[in-house]
């Protein structure tokens, strides 16, 4: 049964998903005519999530049912809570770490997108500036409202105090609020409910679809995956081996 508590939750994600959708149309527009280019090139979409749950934003984008399977997910283990929750968080807050993750990766062409719904932490900063140093269009998906009410001095900052929001070419707004968690309940100092990792797999489902969209217009083919759990039919063995077949070897993790 419902509660006033878990009612709350609900209205306060519908409300933050609609928000998104109403106020970032331009952003994604212009986000999404980017990977459209890309696609367009034969180019990948490599797209990080540089910190602890920021990983999902990464892990949402890849190699799945509806999802552009161009999509190469860097998935460096420093920063994966299955290697230590604390560890990661050090991690994320060392600067260069992040820059040393795109050469290991051999980052050359196609266009960056960074996930990470607060924005600031050294890592996620660093991957901006170094994509852009190697000469990569660059998209972000952050919280300006969190970025901008972080202190210049926080522990978590990159050493240049920049927020994601104003260190990449284009930007779109997760629109998550201060604190990340959304539900109060009274006597309690921490709230409850999160909801960064709803609205950056919100925000980032809605730039695949724009994408698609753009490619269809010009007259392009978008390398959709299409779901390993359902009947599959000669059309679909023959399409997911032609698909397979165009990255195979392209993607880290493929």
């Amino acid at each position: 049964m419902a509660s006033s508590y878990t009612k709350n939750y609900a209205e306060t994600v519908m409300q933050l998903l609609a928000t998104i959708e109403q106020e970032e149309e331009a952003r994604i527009d212009e986000a999404a005519s980017v990977m459209a280019e890309t696609i367009s090139k034969d180019q990948l979409i490599h797209v990080i999530g540089p910190g602890g749950h920021s990983n999902m934003g990464a892990w949402e984008m890849f190699c799945r049912a509806g999802g552009l399977l161009c999509v190469n997910a860097i998935l460096d283990p420093g920063t994966s809570l299955q290697h230590g929750a604390m560890r990661a968080s050090v991690i994320e807050r060392t600067p260069g770490y992040g820059a040393a993750v795109l050469k290991a990766y051999d980052i050359r062409d196609g266009v960056m997108l960074i996930v990470n719904a607060y924005g600031i932490n050294a890592m996620t900063i660093d991957v901006a500036l170094e994509a852009k140093r190697r000469g990569l269009p660059t998209i972000g998906v952050s919280s300006r409202e969190f970025s901008e009410s972080i202190p210049p001095d926080h522990p978590a900052r990159h050493p240049s105090k920049r927020n994601l929001c104003d260190s990449v070419d284009t930007h779109v707004d997760c629109h998550m609020p201060f604190g990340d968690s959304v539900v109060v309940f009274e006597g309690l100092l921490p709230t409850a409910g999160p909801v960064s990792t709803i609205v950056n797999s919100f925000t980032l489902n809605l730039l695949v679809i724009k994408t698609v969209e753009k490619c269809m217009e010009r007259g392009i083919e978008p390398p959709l995956g299409i779901s390993g759990n359902i009947p599959e039919t000669p059309e679909i063995e023959e399409y997911n081996k032609r698909l397979f077949e165009r990255y195979k070897g392209r993607l880290m993790f493929l």
